[in-house]
């Protein structure tokens, strides 16, 4: 719940229908931000990304544009005004990996084109692409590959938000790759934040980098993330040792509520900018939970007020919402 003194703001979120960029989406509304989500098709398939089958009561507060962030063209008006952007979309794995897991690819050629040094990205370099200039993936058959999606579609979506001059720019990355995924995957996610870091100066921007994300309506990602937490642990009691083995096996697993809330928090403080590390998350999402209590309370106390039966600005309020907010 906003506080009556709350600025509002306007928040674009690219990938807003996706696991975590509908909670990104979510956490904004409940700040009665204005928020409009950008995605390929527009409105979630809710089943497929939340616990709900049909839309939820917040979602009628977002604008669920249908746009391509290859085409600028397509959302350019949609930033206009935005205090922030978010960059809310990638892959985990390319075409080549997945072909091989569901059989459809040959082993050997399927992960030997999986795990290359290096694939194409976009068709043209998003830091000099003109006006009305169609950008396209340029590896064999329209491949999406982590170039593509982690990396050129951050950077053209960065530039756009730095000549709509867009203060903050939120970028959704990783604490780390994996020995299972090509090593592509997390080059080019920090490719990513120092082109955005180095060419946009002016925009304040934040680096994301949460490990494993679990949810309770993506049943598979729970037992995953009791791995995952036991890696975590291992890791921990060697003092961080292991990371360069373990990689994102080795941060701990977060919610993705939790991490939503994080991100709104982080663009709405002036003071976060740079990489977001996962012990920084879970601070700025706690804070954001005291925060969601402590407005709660005002509006208790106001109630109370209403009613004279408790002086919320007297010693016993203050000894009250000071107890609550420290538990």
């Amino acid at each position: 719940m906003a506080t009556a003194s709350a600025v509002k703001k306007k928040l674009v979120v690219c990938g807003g229908n996706g696991f975590l960029g509908n909670r990104i989406c979510k956490a904004a509304v409940a700040r009665e931000w204005d928020v409009t989500s950008i995605s390929r098709s527009g409105e979630p398939n809710w089943p497929s990304v939340s616990a709900h089958q049909t839309a939820p009561a917040w979602s009628k507060s977002v604008t669920w544009r249908a746009a391509n962030i290859l085409h600028p063209e397509t959302y350019k008006s949609d930033l206009e005004g935005a205090d922030a952007v978010v960059h809310s979309m990638g892959i985990l794995l390319e075409a080549d990996y997945k072909g091989v897991l569901t059989g459809k690819e040959s082993p050997i050629a399927g992960l030997k084109r999986a795990f290359s040094q290096t694939k194409k990205g976009s068709n043209v370099n998003p830091l000099e692409r003109q006006p009305g200039q169609e950008m396209e993936a340029a590896e064999r058959g329209g491949e999406l590959t982590y170039e593509l999606m982690n990396r050129d579609s951050a950077v053209v979506l960065a530039r756009e938000a730095n000549e709509a001059k867009v203060p903050s720019f939120a970028y959704v990355s990783a604490a780390a790759g994996a020995p299972v995924l090509p090593g592509r995957y997390i080059r080019t996610k920090r490719e990513a934040e120092d082109i955005i870091s180095t060419t946009f100066p002016r925009m304040r921007s934040l680096f994301i980098r949460p490990g494993f994300l679990f949810d309770s309506s993506r049943g598979f990602t729970i037992p995953m993330a009791a791995v995952t937490y036991g890696g975590f642990l291992a890791n921990s009691l060697t003092g961080g040792n292991l990371t360069w083995l373990m990689g994102a096996g080795g941060a701990k697993p977060l919610k993705a509520d939790l991490v939503a809330e994080a991100i709104v928090e982080g663009l709405a403080d002036d003071g976060v900018k740079g990489p977001v590390e996962v012990s920084e998350i879970e601070s700025l999402a706690n804070k954001a939970w005291r925060r969601e209590q402590f407005s709660q309370l005002e509006v208790f106390c106001d109630f109370l007020k209403a009613s004279d039966a408790f002086d919320c600005r007297g010693t016993n309020g203050e000894v009250f919402l000071s107890f609550v907010l420290l538990k």
